[in-house]
């Protein structure tokens, strides 16, 4: 099995960290992956994106091509990537901040309120963390313990349980 998957948002989401993070899990399940991310040079408000390749068998290109997952964080972001996601792929949106009723109906869109769930837990920079919980859970290839642990690894103690909620909360939403 092998998921080319693309998050994209604006610079300052922590889609690049997300990134790094699913790479990770992906690693600490047995798996190939292949991880890149793009951002504009002003690093905050700009287009950003990570792109993640996970497979069970080798990986011979290392660019998602057509993404079988799109998690969108902002408007541009979808306007930006969605014509290079395969046709009846899955988009994990934020409908708070992500508009879809003008695209093909073909699509399957799991709907994540990841920014109000961040607010609601006192930290909104956890909203890429809520995210990542979903699409963990969507592409069913990374055990939620494999993901844990990469979270646990690439995050602060500090800051690891506010962390570990946001993952949790947003599996719960898939």
């Amino acid at each position: 099995m092998r998921n080319e998957i693309r998050i994209a948002g604006t610079g300052g989401m922590g889609v690049v960290l997300a990134g790094v993070i699913m790479g990770n899990a992906a690693i600490h399940a047995g798996l190939n992956v292949v991880q890149s991310q793009s951002y504009g040079s002003e690093a905050r408000g700009t287009a950003a994106k990570s792109e993640i390749i996970v497979s069970d068998g080798d990986i011979h290109y290392p660019k998602v091509r057509k993404s079988d997952i799109f998690v969108v964080m902002s408007q541009k972001a979808l306007e930006m990537y969605l014509e290079d996601a395969k046709e009846n792929s899955i988009l994990i949106i934020d409908p708070d901040l992500v508009d879809v009723s003008g695209i093909d109906p073909g699509f399957k869109v799991i709907k994540v309120p990841a920014m109000q769930t961040a607010d609601d837990m006192g930290l909104r920079l956890v909203s890429n963390m809520v995210m990542l919980g979903a699409l963990a859970k969507t592409i069913e290839m990374i055990s939620m313990d494999a993901l844990e642990k990469a979270v646990t690894s690439a995050v602060s103690e500090k800051y690891l349980e506010i962390n570990m909620k946001a993952v949790k909360a947003g599996a719960d939403f898939v």
